[in-house]
């Protein structure tokens, strides 16, 4: 446990969740200091086989914390600059995290909070619960999560949403291709579960090799270097321990040995 957020250790699984219900959860800096320094220790953890990123009380997260923004109001240019540097650090942790991070969405998800959840690999959202970059009504931009949400909102959808400020329920964000999943609040759990067990039953280092795959393969022209560099990896995987102990495992009808362990 932290100041601002509760973690627990179910196995080879950490559940983050935000722990701040009394302001739904939006975040200051000491939420942005906390989140940054977890996942930084979070990805050197070789035990650990995939996070789950989710929140306490009515809400996932409100954006900024009213006392916060608040404050910012009187920063000069370079406090401004620094405050949102940190921020910028922390979503990159998340992304960056070799783990895959499943988000567990719920209630409002506004602002930077639709930030937190873009950066997840695998978004799970409970049915009535509405997202919103509301960042234009105050006169102001989603600059920070900007990049992580058009990536994983789209670009033509992000057009939309960044200067209407409009919300947009799960089941649009599902059609959207920014929702995986959306089920009943009272299924949230099970169905978080149910995609962390798939994480488990893969191989560990496949699961981190296939994230890594789609961050670098993203957007990017089908080259000449590029195509060498995926028959490079795919034959790193095939000569490791792991990989070959996948396909002897499976030729022979047998559990792989991350899942025997």
């Amino acid at each position: 446990m932290t100041d601002t957020l509760q973690i627990e250790r179910r196995g080879p699984v950490v559940h983050v969740r935000l722990n701040r219900p009394e302001v739904r959860n939006a975040f200051n800096d000491q939420v942005i200091v906390e989140l940054t320094g977890t996942f930084h220790a979070l990805a050197k953890e070789p035990s650990l086989r995939a996070v789950v990123l989710g929140g306490h009380g009515k809400a996932f997260c409100a954006g900024a914390d009213l006392s916060w923004m608040r404050a910012m109001a009187d920063y000069s240019w370079d406090q401004n600059r620094a405050d949102a540097q940190a921020l910028a650090d922390m979503l990159w942790a998340i992304y960056s995290c070799p783990l895959p991070v499943v988000g567990r969405i719920h209630g409002d998800c506004y602002a930077g909070g639709v930030g937190l959840a873009a950066v997840c690999d695998v978004l799970v959202a409970a049915e009535g619960m509405h997202f919103c970059l509301s960042e234009a009504r105050l006169g102001l931009l989603p600059a920070t999560i900007g990049p992580y949400v058009v990536k994983a909102l789209g670009e033509q959808a992000a057009r939309r949403y960044f200067v209407t400020a409009e919300r947009f329920d799960a089941v649009t964000a599902q059609r959207l291709g920014f929702v995986h999943e959306v089920v009943p609040a009272e299924a949230l759990d099970a169905k978080v579960d149910e995609i962390v067990a798939a994480l488990v039953a893969n191989g560990p280092s496949a699961v981190k090799a296939c994230k890594r795959l789609v961050q670098d393969l993203a957007g990017q022209p089908i080259t000449e270097a590029m195509r060498a560099d995926t028959a490079r990896r795919i034959a790193d995987i095939r000569a490791s321990d792991e990989g070959k102990d996948g396909v002897q495992a499976f030729l022979n009808k047998r559990a792989p040995s991350w899942q025997s362990a």
